[in-house]
């Protein structure tokens, strides 16, 4: 290669050196003087990128902080839904729960006594609490009426009281296979079943019964039944139906003060406490080694029950792009928030120092020595998230 060569090579990359080096003084590191154009990341920033979604969901519909008043008005009312892991959820919110007065639970009771403070009130409204006042796995439409008046028969309170509703949801296919493997109790039994219960039905009888509740249970538990005649199945064409069912159950789901996914365990006791600020004592536990995942599935039964729960799957669909979207909008919110308090520490702690200049600056009590600390109150105070696993839940 002769001279002229090398020199037609070497000039380009010296402009390009000369071009960062430049940029280096225009625009350094940490200046909002240099604008990207929009879609760009800035190098440092952590902020996780944004979860594809179909669904246009508004910030309104992120934030669900409330600001619960154990103290005053406020009532939690579990919705509770078959199979869906709602028991072991039960379980947490009378047991497990860091409270100024926790849940009185005697041994060998059902349920506990949950009074606030210094009052004999309850403000919890669910099967561990309260027992099953409304009914037995009571749905959206019977709670919304019934619990009100049951409060105001038990609790002489003349204060309008505040009602958050929560529940949990599972995947169609694994809550329906649950279904199917445990025997009822309480429910009507299907006239296209012959038996004293659902004890020794195949699964090919649970799929073939035409009024089998198991169908779309999420949907019905969750809609505003009124809308649709209740059970009245000739009040409109079915099409019509089922388009109110879904539309219904995925409003009253988005506007709940909370819900939790059974295959998102962590994730569901994160948000909770964020939504509520109120702290689990022990961490929820994801149990993969259920009844539903140990059936063995083919994949044609799997698409015939995906059919029987196509509304249920469309409502889980919908639930967990809002759950996770939720889940990273609450994390990257909490994130700011640190960042920002660790900013306005650095810069209280370099007035401190400007103002006592010249003398030399105190080593603060309990110091990091030899490496980097953090100081109160930062992210390393906060309790970290542990993934769920999903990897490990079977997908039907």
């Amino acid at each position: 290669m002769d001279d002229r060569s090398s020199k037609l090579i070497l000039v380009p990359i010296l402009a390009v050196l000369f071009v960062m080096i430049g940029y280096q003084y225009i625009c350094p590191a940490g200046s909002n003087s240099c604008h990207f154009k929009t879609g760009e990341k800035l190098r440092g920033d952590d902020s996780p990128p944004k979860l594809p979604s179909k669904f246009n969901f508004t910030e309104r519909d992120l934030d669900r902080h409330v600001e619960f008043n154990m103290k005053g008005d406020d009532v939690i009312v579990f919705l509770h839904i078959q199979k869906t892991g709602g028991t072991t959820f039960g379980r947490h919110l009378v047991r497990n729960i860091r409270l100024e007065q926790p849940c009185d639970c005697k041994p060998g009771q059902k349920k506990c006594t949950c009074h606030r403070p210094g009052k004999e009130e309850s403000w919890l409204f669910s099967r561990f609490s309260t027992g099953w006042s409304c009914g037995l796995h009571a749905d959206w439409t019977e709670l919304t009426n019934c619990v009100p008046v049951i409060m105001d028969k038990k609790e002489a309170q003349r204060n309008k009281r505040n009602f958050y509703y929560i529940t949990m949801l599972r995947d169609p296919v694994s809550r329906y296979l649950s279904e199917w493997k445990h025997v009822q109790r309480g429910d009507e039994l299907p006239t296209c079943y012959s038996g004293d219960d659902w004890s020794g039905v195949t699964l090919t009888e649970f799929m073939n019964c035409a009024s089998n509740l198991a169908n779309n249970r999420q949907v019905r538990m969750l809609a505003d039944l009124s809308l649709v005649g209740c059970y009245n199945l000739s009040s409109m064409n079915e099409s019509q139906r089922n388009h109110i069912l879904l539309s219904s159950a995925m409003s009253n789901l988005k506007n709940m003060a909370f819900y939790g996914l059974t295959e998102f365990q962590r994730k569901t006791q994160y948000l909770f406490e964020r939504t509520f600020s109120l702290r689990f004592i022990a961490a929820f536990t994801q149990i993969n080694s259920t009844r539903a995942a140990n059936v063995d599935l083919s994949e044609p039964v799997r698409r015939r029950i995906e059919e029987l729960n196509f509304l249920d799957v469309q409502l889980y669909e919908y639930a967990k792009d809002l759950f996770l979207q939720r889940f990273q909008f609450t994390r990257q919110r909490e994130h700011q928030e640190v960042r920002l308090k660790r900013r306005e520490e650095r810069r209280w702690l370099r007035e401190q120092r400007e103002q006592s200049w010249p003398w030399p600056p105190k080593r603060r009590a309990g110091g990091n020595r030899g490496g980097r600390g953090f100081d109160k109150g930062t992210e390393a105070d906060f309790p970290t998230t542990t993934e769920d696993y999903t990897s490990q839940v079977a997908r039907w």
